[in-house]
């Protein structure tokens, strides 16, 4: 089997949106994939049961609806506050862990051939009061995909991202650039994946423009999402 960690050089970056546009690519292709989000922070109660709002981005991608069963698998630790994991177990009276989350892990990997990994924010995000989301990609093993902000900023926190996991003894399979607002492309923006590229000796997956249509028009936006992604892709050969 195979699988990916994504994370990020922070939250609200997009790796819900890599994530699900993976899995739906892999899915097309005729993986048998899946997702998973370990520690999901801001989930909501629906119907007297608790959903991890990340996984319903992912799985409406795919439109397939995961029985119960295998959504406690793919999202063993659900909190409502939307914060930091350590935090929200914090208030919970119960913290997120590494075991359960392996054991989880095994269970997908037993069923399916390739696992998807959605970190909680980014790198050094805490999961309880002793370790981080660090802590989580070394215990998995993944090769890490790490999804980046093109604008102002970037090369700074995604080479120290990059620092980060190297030295961790991590896979760095290569760095996605996903826009999160319906903004022009800049010089700024243009450059920042090519010099981090060169000063981080890291493949550029992907370099996403803001997906307009994913409503609307869901077929037109993951079409674009596949067209921006060619790196991504390329790591299936």
């Amino acid at each position: 089997m195979s699988g990916y960690f994504i994370t990020a050089t922070g939250t609200d970056v997009g790796k819900t949106i890599v994530t699900a546009g993976f899995l739906r690519y892999l899915r097309k292709q005729g993986h048998n994939a899946v997702s998973m989000k370990p520690v999901q922070t801001g989930a909501e109660c629906i119907d007297g049961q608790w959903t991890a709002p990340d996984l319903e981005v992912h799985w409406k991608a795919v439109g397939v609806e995961p029985s119960d069963e295998m959504r406690a698998l793919m999202a063993p630790f659900t909190y409502e506050p939307a914060c930091s994991p350590h935090l929200a177990g914090r208030l919970a009276g119960h913290y997120p862990e590494l075991a359960p989350i392996g054991d989880a892990l095994h269970q997908l990997e037993a069923e399916y051939d390739t696992v998807l990994v959605e970190g909680a924010g980014g790198i050094y995000a805490p999961i309880n009061e002793t370790e981080t989301m660090l802590d989580l990609m070394k215990a998995v093993g993944y090769p890490v995909i790490l999804v980046a902000h093109r604008g102002l900023g970037t090369i700074n926190h995604t080479l120290l991202s990059i620092e980060v996991l190297r030295n961790a003894g991590l896979s760095i399979a290569g760095v996605v650039f996903n826009e999160v607002e319906a903004l022009e492309p800049d010089y700024i923006k243009q450059d920042n994946p090519v010099a981090i590229e060169h000063f981080g000796q890291v493949p550029i997956l992907g370099n996403i423009d803001y997906l307009y249509d994913l409503e609307s028009d869901p077929d037109k936006a993951w079409a674009h999402f596949e067209a921006c992604c060619v790196g991504l892709f390329s790591l299936l050969s």
